[in-house]
């Protein structure tokens, strides 16, 4: 009875140990989206000297790789989230349509591809990736050659058979 009395306890501080883990990554996280220093093309070098004075970095680690480790996973999450929001922002822009990439190999391309980019900058998904230049296009070149290949959407009445009277 006594061991099965001391591993709860051991769980329980085990638990403990890691909740307050979680919330010190939790408000440094938070900090990091509160510096209008970050940027998905920041370094740990630029944004330590912007945010060492802020009480949430030091209590964090007291190791500065694990504090460069947690900013390093931090970047690359957002880096995932900004792709994933332009890929969706694409997805819903309308001037793109399966003969985009064609148009764009056409006299009318440089027109198009004004259109398309103007369109993007409207809208904050778009803006996200601007220090990202090679992979915003790179995603972009990617779309389109996917929506060539798939080709035209089925009309609608193609997927709702129109109800019997």
């Amino acid at each position: 009875a006594v061991v099965s009395t001391q591993s709860t306890g051991e769980k329980l501080f085990t638990q403990h140990i890691e909740s307050l883990s979680s919330k010190r990554k939790r408000a440094f996280v938070r900090m990091l989206d509160e510096c209008e220093h970050v940027t998905l093309t920041s370094t740990w070098k630029e944004v330590r000297r912007k945010i060492k004075h802020d009480s949430r970095f030091s209590k964090l680690s007291e190791d500065d790789k694990e504090r460069e480790a947690e900013f390093d996973r931090y970047v690359t999450d957002k880096l995932a989230q900004a792709k994933a929001d332009f890929r969706t922002l694409l997805r819903e822009t309308k001037c793109i349509t399966h003969k985009s990439k064609e148009i764009l190999r056409g006299a009318n391309g440089d027109t198009h591809m004004r259109e398309i980019k103007q369109f993007l900058k409207n809208d904050k998904r778009g803006l996200v990736l601007d220090d990202l230049q090679e992979d915003r296009d790179r995603i972009l070149d990617d779309y389109l050659t996917e929506l060539e290949k798939v080709g035209p959407p089925p009309p609608p009445t193609a997927t709702k058979p129109l109800a019997k009277r």
